[in-house]
């Protein structure tokens, strides 16, 4: 067991969050998660009715057998957001990572309640903000992150942050194997939030196309699209992809400008990404849009959860006595 704040926390094995993945993290995947020594998180929103979202949640109690976690996105694109933070102070999860908006409720509904409250963050500012709203400890979204990246590497953001903050902070992108684990805790990170590599599980529910791919391209196939949800998203840079671009088109632009409209226009581009992914995700066409990120490049197969986690442990204790190697050179 390695001993960092992640692992005391939620009593698990190895320092690893299995991330939050729109419409591929599932009750299955999170399973596999806790039995393999790490913790699994899904997003609220992978479930379409407050109902499928309860019933997940019963179920995750019942049957998971360590932490797990629920992500909410925490702006006005979610109109669930409400019932999705009352079904959570109902049946109270490990953990809620929050993405996108401010988390002030749900730390005050549910961290309240001895639910960790963990911010994913992308800057100073805004983790400054989350630690003085009670938050328990921010995410640092890099550059290398699939979905929803951050514009700096966590090079730079995990010690920055660390430097900043009082309260314990996690990295999240570019991570595949064992050696970058030890990198990001090298850096001061007390973990990583791990998810493109598990899009290609036995466990995952989506297409077997949606797999391959993750197995067939790499990192410098990664490219920002912001046509799925108005922000900078990346994706698979299939023939498709190119062939739509990357860009909103005019006239979504010109809308997003509109301070009247903004809203109401993000809301529409966010559901249009969600119709977009989910038809991509469950039943794979020529008009695929896979959303990933550059640590696909460390994936060479399709397998179970556990053996992912097991290959990249032992890489971890590879790396660690090679870097006790070099200090007694």
């Amino acid at each position: 067991m390695i001993d960092t704040w992640l692992t005391k926390t939620f009593n698990i094995k190895y320092p690893i969050i299995m991330a939050p993945m729109f419409l591929v993290s599932n009750i299955e995947m999170t399973i596999a998660a806790a039995e393999s020594g790490i913790t699994g998180c899904i997003p609220a929103l992978n479930y379409r009715t407050a109902e499928e979202f309860e019933a997940a949640l019963k179920e995750l109690k019942e049957k998971c057998p360590g932490a797990f976690g629920i992500n909410l996105i925490v702006n006005k694109s979610n109109v669930l957001l409400e019932k999705q933070i009352a079904l959570c102070e109902k049946y109270l999860p490990d953990y809620i990572i929050t993405s996108l908006g401010s988390p002030k409720d749900v730390i005050k509904r549910c961290g309240s309640k001895g639910v960790k409250v963990i911010c994913d963050v992308v800057d100073i500012e805004y983790a400054i903000k989350c630690q003085e709203l009670g938050a328990d400890a921010v995410i640092a979204v890099n550059s290398g992150a699939g979905g929803h990246a951050g514009p700096t590497p966590a090079s730079i953001l995990v010690p920055m942050l660390k430097k900043n903050c009082s309260i314990p902070v996690i990295s999240a992108g570019g991570v595949g194997t064992g050696a970058g684990l030890l990198s990001v805790l090298a850096l001061g990170s007390e973990g990583v939030s791990m998810g493109s590599p598990f899009i290609a599980t036995t466990e995952a529910p989506v297409t077997q196309e949606y797999k391959q791919a993750i197995v067939d391209y790499g990192a410098k196939d990664i490219a920002l699209t912001t046509k799925l949800s108005g922000t900078p998203c990346t994706v698979i840079k299939t023939p498709y992809v190119e062939e739509i671009g990357l860009d909103q088109n005019p006239i979504e632009k010109l809308l997003n400008k509109n301070k009247k409209i903004k809203k109401y226009v993000k809301m529409l581009t966010f559901y249009k990404g969600m119709k977009l992914l989910e038809k991509a995700a469950m039943g794979a066409t020529y008009k695929s849009v896979w959303c990933a990120g550059p640590s696909i490049e460390f994936v060479n197969k399709i397998e179970p959860t556990k053996v992912i986690v097991d290959r990249i442990m032992a890489e971890y204790s590879e790396a660690l006595t090679r870097l006790g190697s070099l200090k007694d050179a």
